[in-house]
């Protein structure tokens, strides 16, 4: 790979984070009043030079602001902070607030399901499905190293396992879930640091290994338990951010 091929290859990767980070501390200043309803926001250039991030993060960060009803651009006038920022405000801490008891109610069904399911790849996977479950989590491994969203390659990965257990109905159930069943995909709009960090993929991705390594090893009473681990651990998070505020208010400072 050439050298402006890495450097551009290095700039893709960086730029989500840095437009979480240039996303969160923008909704910081909004919801505080430093920057108040009908202020005009800072130039691009300014912005720029300010976060020390390139234009295009700028702009990414500012397309998410304003879908999320909180700055309005206005051709050849600027950016504005919307009239109408704090009644966003209070909208967007609701529907996240609703968004992860959504995710608790899905991952309560996943347990009554998924513990069972573990158990049972264990005992029935084929050479040729355990080569998918595999593949899923190196899908997953890779999209982490390249700091790329995971939820699919997550989602892959259990989707592998129900079809190892031979029952169909395993399948559909995951299947009716949708992109439901993978909870950071519903709430990322508003913590991402949290959600999307290295971190915490990182751990997930530890929980995936054990399940992966028990199911290999035709273990279900450790594949149950790991999957039991993952799931719990997952609640225990969600559990938190919906009780303490969490991310919410770091994001929202005063407004919970």
């Amino acid at each position: 790979m050439k050298p402006e091929e890495l450097a551009l290859d290095s700039d893709v990767q960086r730029r989500p984070k840095l437009a979480d980070r240039l996303v969160e501390t923008l909704r910081r200043q909004i919801a505080s009043g430093q920057l108040s309803p009908g202020s005009k926001l800072p130039t691009e250039h300014q912005l720029s030079g300010e976060f020390g991030v390139s234009r295009t993060v700028v702009r990414e960060a500012v397309t998410r602001l304003a879908a999320d009803g909180l700055v309005v651009p206005r051709q050849g006038a600027g950016v504005f902070v919307n009239d109408n920022a704090p009644l966003a405000l209070e909208s967007l801490v609701a529907d996240l607030s609703g968004k992860v008891s959504l995710v608790l109610n899905v991952l309560e069904v996943r347990m009554a399901i998924e513990i069972e399911s573990a158990a049972l790849a264990a005992q029935r996977r084929s050479p040729s499905q355990m080569a998918e479950i595999n593949e899923a989590f190196g899908d997953f491994e890779n999209l982490l190293r390249r700091r790329e969203p995971t939820g699919a390659a997550d989602f892959a990965f259990h989707r592998a396992i129900a079809q190892a257990t031979n029952n169909p109905f395993y399948v559909e159930i995951l299947d009716v879930l949708g992109r439901r069943t993978i909870p950071r995909d519903l709430v990322t709009s508003f913590s991402s640091g949290l959600l999307q960090s290295e971190e915490y993929q990182a751990r997930l991705q530890s929980e995936h290994r054990a399940i992966m390594d028990a199911i290999s090893e035709s273990d279900p009473g450790a594949a149950r338990d790991a999957m039991r681990r993952h799931l719990s651990a997952s609640q225990k998070r969600y559990h938190g951010l919906l009780q303490s505020g969490g991310d919410l208010e770091r994001l929202f400072p005063g407004k919970l």
